[in-house]
């Protein structure tokens, strides 16, 4: 019996492995995670993506009016259209955008008149495939290819069936091939783009069109029988037979009508039944998500780290396509020519720097290296490095932050580029303010160089481009030292300390400054803007990632140092709306956190939980980072706590939950925190495998009583890139008290230039 018994569980123990192991982790990604997002209040202003990972395209359901940023909100209640995306923020809309949708009955083709009531009961939403079945019973599925996706519209019997096309908001071409079941045409909407852009489509239908013509959506005008048309807004419908059941197989190319139809051919061509096609996208999305494998946990907690790992691997888009020969080349969105090689769009460096371009050297070094060859040849075609490109170069936000691209790939071991090229780009932008947006060179360069910081009122966001500015020097000297080039080790050594300068002993915070040299008066440092971008004086305090034992010394040491950290969680929620004069979303989403002045929705604060490992306390940053995984994130419509940003927000829960994050991209180390679950694999390019396991851990363990790595005792706060590409294991013991006597030597604490 016993030996029965012992066969039994060893059979059982087989299957189950087994089955985790053949388990569709793609069924964990929840795309409408973050979509319950308005003007005034983000969590995660999100839409349903469907796409590959960083694919040129991507579609999505569309609930918003044509030009709207919230192109889908989870309380609408209809959907409008089917549309190609590119978004990367509401903030700054769309490019490149067509839309079909099934019409049933009745030709409409405004836009609101066209619009069909859904639940989302009828609704699934994957990275692979997403299905909707209207009220109407018309039932719509896509499933991505990477410049291209894969539609099926199923009509009710008896029910005239039809599919609009809509050119969006700017000029568009359509021509309508009965013969060859197809439509061809361009678009040319967006606001970053060169003057000539278009993005060129074809759609082929598996089904005979039994009526046709155009439209456009100005004044909503239809030319029945008409099989071309181009304008504002110029659009297509086919009608086809009642009931009908419809695929559509959608290309497109920033290059040429030519490039268009051979995508469709690469991609597309040998996928007659949407089956295959998303039976393609299902595998390349396992493949991804097996190469993080979690084991252990909550269900909950894993559908909301493959929802946030799959976010994490959307931007940036590739902009490159394949010829003939299966050689990639790009139309290029700062110069309008084409090039050979790569090229990647759509990311804002001031967001993404922090977490998602780190996570990317670890999961995808080999596109980390051609995106290093991209960042080149854009500031070649631009005459300055991107800074938030969307395709073309908008300078948003602020900072010089592809240094630190740059940088953190070389001492990462991506060496595809040249460093003195790339250090001769950037003191090109440390040393001059491009024409357009406050990150398009330097905004206060001057000043910053001759005062030791930028002033205020000169610059809004003065003492915000001073911290940064200090970090992406930093950068730049870490890329000279790294290469022995000390003319730029020399020039930017010598303003990575620019931060002290913004320091003011009398009140402990960072604060703006005149250009006499005197503190603005009316300090708060409950004030949002002003001197500081999307925050207050508590946020901006921290952004020192370069040098935490400097901040360390210029807060008065250790105990100071932490009682202001403490301090961050104890003090009240309250918003002094300041110079923005209302309440914005950033100050709603962090006095909804309920986490005093921790304002994890945005950018400026994510990493300073984790700077308790720099000053002796490194349970702490332990507590913290468990506590914000479980209190601000889940896989649902209300998924994060602020805007997802291009996938920073994603990445830094993933990052977090593995027990890393990276506080100083431009250095080799990651600093350690707490993992959410008991096992973690990561399958690197190069074969090997790092993992972390964390015995004993749960909900309630969440602290670091011992550590070895690779079978030796490990006592280090942070862990180096190099020990991670090598492969092997971390192994943590966790426990429910913290171990106040582990990781405090010198040689425990993470990378500080103080201490070089």
């Amino acid at each position: 019996m016993n030996l029965r018994t012992t066969i039994t569980t060893l059979l059982c123990t087989t299957w189950i492995t087994a089955f985790a192991q053949q388990k569709d982790l793609v069924t964990y990604a929840n795309t409408l995670q973050g979509t319950n997002s308005e003007f005034a209040l983000s969590h995660g202003n999100t839409y349903p993506t469907t796409s590959l990972p960083f694919g040129m395209h991507a579609w999505s359901a569309q609930t918003g009016k044509n030009g709207d940023g919230w192109k889908y909100q989870y309380k609408a209640t209809t959907i409008r259209g089917f549309q190609q995306v590119h978004q990367c923020s509401p903030w700054v809309g769309d490019y490149a955008v067509i839309s079909l949708m099934p019409v049933a009955g009745e030709l409409k083709v405004n836009e609101e008149e066209r619009a069909a009531g859904f639940s989302h009961a009828n609704e699934i939403a994957r990275p692979d495939y997403y299905k909707v079945t209207f009220n109407n019973k018309v039932t719509t599925e896509i499933s991505p290819t990477e410049r291209g996706a894969h539609l099926r519209f199923s009509f009710p019997a008896g029910a005239p069936a039809h599919i609009v096309l809509d050119g969006y908001n700017a000029v568009s071409e359509v021509k309508i091939f009965p013969g060859e079941r197809k439509i061809t045409g361009y678009v040319t909407n967006g606001r970053f783009i060169p003057k000539d852009f278009r993005s060129y489509f074809v759609i082929v239908f598996d089904q005979p069109f039994e009526a046709v013509g155009t439209w456009e959506n100005v004044n909503n005008k239809i030319s029945a029988d008409s099989l071309s048309t181009v304008g504002k807004g110029a659009g297509a419908y086919i009608r086809f037979r009642k009931g009908a059941k419809v695929q559509a197989r959608v290309a497109s190319s920033y290059i040429s009508p030519e490039q268009a139809e051979l995508t469709w051919q690469q991609e597309l061509g040998k996928f007659t039944k949407l089956e295959q096609t998303k039976a393609a996208a299902n595998k390349i999305w396992n493949d991804l998500f097996k190469r993080v494998q979690v084991e252990g946990g909550s269900e909950q907690d894993k559908a909301t780290f493959y929802s946030c790992l799959f976010r994490a691997n959307l931007f940036s888009h590739q902009f490159f396509e394949y010829n003939a020969k299966g050689e990639p080349y790009y139309y290029s969105p700062y110069d309008g020519k084409v090039h050979n090689g790569y090229m990647y769009t759509d990311n804002g460096f001031w967001d993404t720097f922090r977490a998602q371009f780190p996570l990317n050297t670890i999961v995808h070094p080999t596109m980390q290296g051609q995106y290093m060859q991209a960042l080149l040849a854009a500031q070649e075609q631009c005459g300055w490095f991107p800074a938030w490109s969307f395709p073309g170069e908008t300078g948003g936000m602020l900072g010089n932050h592809a240094i630190s691209l740059l940088t953190d790939a070389w001492v990462k071991g991506i060496r595809t580029f040249d460093p003195k090229k790339a250090l001769d780009a950037y003191y090109h932008e440390a040393m001059n303010k491009g024409p357009w947006g406050g990150a398009n060179g330097r905004a206060g360069w001057k000043e910053y160089y001759q005062l030791g910081y930028v002033s205020f009122p000169e610059s809004h966001g003065s003492t915000s481009q001073t911290l940064e500015y200090a970090y992406d020097d930093f950068c730049g000297y870490q890329l000279a030292k790294s290469t022995g080039n000390s003319f730029y080790q020399y020039i930017f050594g010598r303003t990575l300390y620019n931060y002290k300068n913004q320091y003011d002993t009398a009140t402990g915070f960072m604060r703006g400054r005149k250009l006499d040299g005197s503190w603005v008066e009316d300090f708060d440092p409950y004030k949002w803007g002003g001197p500081y971008t999307e925050g207050n004086a508590w946020h901006w305090q921290w952004s020192v990632f370069h040098d935490v034992q400097g901040l360390i010394n210029l807060m008065g040491g250790e105990s100071r140092f932490i009682a202001k950290m403490d301090s961050v969680f104890s003090v009240p929620d309250k918003v002094n709306v300041g110079y923005y004069g209302q309440m914005i979303h950033e100050m709603q989403e962090m006095v909804d956190g309920k986490m005093g002045q921790y304002a994890h929705g945005n950018q400026p604060i994510q990493h300073m939980i984790y700077l308790y490992n720099y000053a002796g306390q490194p349970w702490k940053a332990q507590a913290h980072a468990r506590e914000v995984m479980s209190k601000l994130y889940n896989a649902g419509p209300d998924g994060y706590p602020g805007d997802e940003d291009q996938g920073q927000m994603s990445s830094w829960y993933v990052m977090s939950a593995l027990g890393l994050y990276s506080v100083c991209p431009g250095t080799d180390q990651y600093v350690i925190g707490s993992p959410v679950f008991p096992k973690a694999a990561i399958t690197l390019e190069n074969g090997k495998q790092f993992t972390i396991e964390a015995h004993n851990n749960s909900p309630e363990n969440v602290y670091i009583q011992s550590a070895t790595l690779n079978g030796r005792p490990y006592s280090h706060n942070w862990i180096s890139h190099t020990d991670i590409m090598n492969g092997g294991i971390l192994v943590l013991e966790m426990g429910s008290k913290p171990a106040t006597n582990r990781g405090l030597a010198p040689a425990d604490k993470p990378f500080s230039i103080s201490m070089q």
